[in-house]
C-alpha cells in the first residue's frame, strides 16, 4: 500500500540571482570539500561540518506515474541519517585501519556539477547540485554513486569561509548494488 508523503523539494527550482563572486566562492568550497575526501584528509573535512549538521542519504523511490500524479509515492528508504557525532565516529573507524571494507584503502573521485543557489538568508545559502562519486577498491570492486543533493551552507570565519550545516543526498539508484557505503559521499 502506498502512502501519502510530503513531497521532497526538488532541485528543479529556479535559482536566485547571485553575483559571480558568491557563485565562485560556493563552487570553490565544494571543490575543496571533494579534494579533502579524495585525499582521505577526513579530519580536515570534519572541520567543514557544522555542529548542527543533518547528513542524510536516501534512495530514489519507484512510484508509478498514476500514483505520482495523485501525490502518492512509496516511503523513502534512508541509507543513513547522521549527525556530526556520527560522522566523527565514521571517520574514527576509518582511521583505525580495522575497517574491513577499507582494506586496502578505497580510492575515490568526487565530482560536483550544476551548482545552483536556491536561496540566501542571512549567513546561510541553500544550494542544489548533482554529484558523482567513483569508488575503486581491490581489483574488481568499483562502484559509481550518482545523484542529486541539496546543501545548506553557513558562512563562517576560517580558511574555507563556509561550513555544511545540512546535506540531503539522493541516489539515482532504486536499489543499492554496492555491498556497503563505507566512504563519505
Amino acid at each position: 500500500m502506498l502512502e501519502v508523503v510530503a513531497r521532497k523539494p526538488t532541485t528543479a527550482e529556479p535559482a536566485v540571482k547571485v553575483g559571480p563572486e558568491l557563485q565562485y566562492e560556493i563552487e570553490q568550497f565544494l571543490y575543496l570539500e571533494a579534494a579533502l575526501l579524495d585525499e582521505r584528509r577526513f579530519r580536515e573535512w570534519l572541520e567543514l561540518i557544522g555542529e548542527d549538521v543533518s547528513y542524510v542519504l536516501s534512495t530514489n523511490t519507484l512510484a508509478q506515474v498514476r500514483d505520482r500524479r495523485r501525490g502518492l509515492q512509496p516511503p523513502t528508504t534512508y541509507i543513513f541519517n547522521e549527525t556530526k557525532y556520527q560522522l566523527e565516529r565514521r571517520v574514527a573507524r576509518l582511521e583505525t585501519g580495522l575497517a574491513w571494507s577499507e582494506e586496502p584503502a578505497t580510492r575515490t573521485r568526487h565530482c560536483v556539477t550544476n551548482v545552483r543557489v536556491l536561496s540566501v538568508a542571512g549567513d546561510e545559502v541553500e544550494i542544489a547540485c548533482n554529484y558523482m562519486v567513483h569508488r575503486a577498491s581491490k581489483a574488481r570492486d568499483h562502484h559509481t554513486f550518482i545523484g542529486t543533493r541539496r546543501d545548506r551552507l553557513r558562512r563562517v570565519d576560517g580558511p574555507a569561509g563556509w561550513e555544511i550545516c545540512g546535506r540531503d543526498l539522493e541516489l539515482d539508484e532504486f536499489t543499492l548494488t554496492s555491498a556497503n557505503i563505507s566512504i563519505l559521499l
